[in-house]
This record gives C-alpha cells, structure tokens and sequence, in this order.
C-alpha cells in the first residue's frame, strides 16, 4: 500500500512538471486557418549569352574529363553562374524587367541537360522588388519544357508553381533566348 502512494505521488508530480514544463513556455498550437492563395501569370524571354565581350552565364568549373553529352559543348559537370537578363521581348533590345541569378549545372552523362537554381528578380513594373526561384531539370535540347517554382520573395512570398520554357532561338556558342511561360500560386 505504501508503494501504491509512493507510486501515486510520483505519477501526480510527474503530471504536474510536464504540464509546467511544456505548456505555455514554447508555443501554443493555433487552428489552421487557410488564406486565400493568388495567381499569377507571367511572360517574359530570359537570354543566356556564353560568348562575346559581356557573358551573362560563365564558367565557374570544368571537370578535367571528357565525357562531353550528345551535340554538347560543355563536358558533364560543368558549372555556370548565371546572370541572365529578362525582357519584355524576344529582343535584347526590348524593356529590360529583371534578371535570373543563380547556378547551372551540366548535370546529365547523356544528354545536354542542366539543373538550375535561379533566382528571377524583377527591377520594373508592379512586381519590382519581388522574385521567385527555380530549382529544377532543364533538358535544353527538347523544343517545350517545364521547371518547377520552389519559393519566392516580395509579392511572391511563399510562391509555388511551374514555368513552361520554350527555345525561342539559338546561336553558335550556346546563346539562347528562351520564352517563359510562368504560373505562380503565392500568398
């Protein structure tokens, strides 16, 4: 019977210190209360220029191997930094809204095939000051393709969603301008 009390005691304590201790002093669980999402649609071209005096994308490392992708200028494994600018128009020429920061990585022993983190800023227009990213697989040798939006900032805050890529051109050296087609769901 003694034990019963003893045991009685410890298990009132024990009750008594675990709500003490974990009620109150971290955080209180709240409903979950959904909030209406936004979409956003968007259009723009990115360019990607290799050469000439003023790259926007440039070697950052070069395995020293040989296993170059099919039709590939750059061997697997190569890394690119990336500061694309995006325009209105498939014109270099045309309004200037923003840029794609990031990291290429030529990330395929058998195709030419990147995977990407971009960040897309936009400096003009409503959504000056706000961004999303890109964290995705890019096959650059197929006609119409699809990355995927991980994140966003500003406007975009906590954006997800898809950007549809098409090669609008290409020249010798890996240039391209590339249309985008962007759907973003974000707060």
């Amino acid at each position: 019977m003694e034990r019963n009390l003893i045991f009685a005691w410890i298990l009132i304590l024990s009750s008594a210190t675990v709500q003490t201790c974990c009620h109150g002093y971290y955080s209180d669980s709240v409903p979950y209360v959904p909030s209406p999402k936004k979409v956003t649609h968007l259009h723009f071209f990115l360019h990607d220029t290799l050469t000439g005096e003023n790259p926007s994308a440039v070697l950052v490392a070069r395995p020293n191997i040989t296993i170059f992708p099919d039709n590939a200028f750059m061997p697997f494994g190569t890394v690119l930094a990336v500061d694309d600018p995006l325009t209105v128009g498939p014109d270099i020429t045309s309004e200037v809204i923003g840029n794609a920061q990031g990291l290429s990585v030529l990330a395929s022993q058998h195709a030419l095939s990147l995977v990407v983190y971009l960040d897309f800023g936009f400096t003009r227009g409503e959504f000056n000051g706000s961004s999303f990213s890109v964290f995705s697989r890019n096959t650059i040798t197929v006609a119409n393709r699809e990355l995927t939006v991980v994140g966003g900032r500003g406007k975009f805050r906590l954006a997800k969603g898809f950007a549809e890529l098409k090669t609008y051109s290409r020249s010798e050296g890996g240039n391209a301008v590339v249309e985008y087609n962007v759907t973003l769901f974000h707060h």
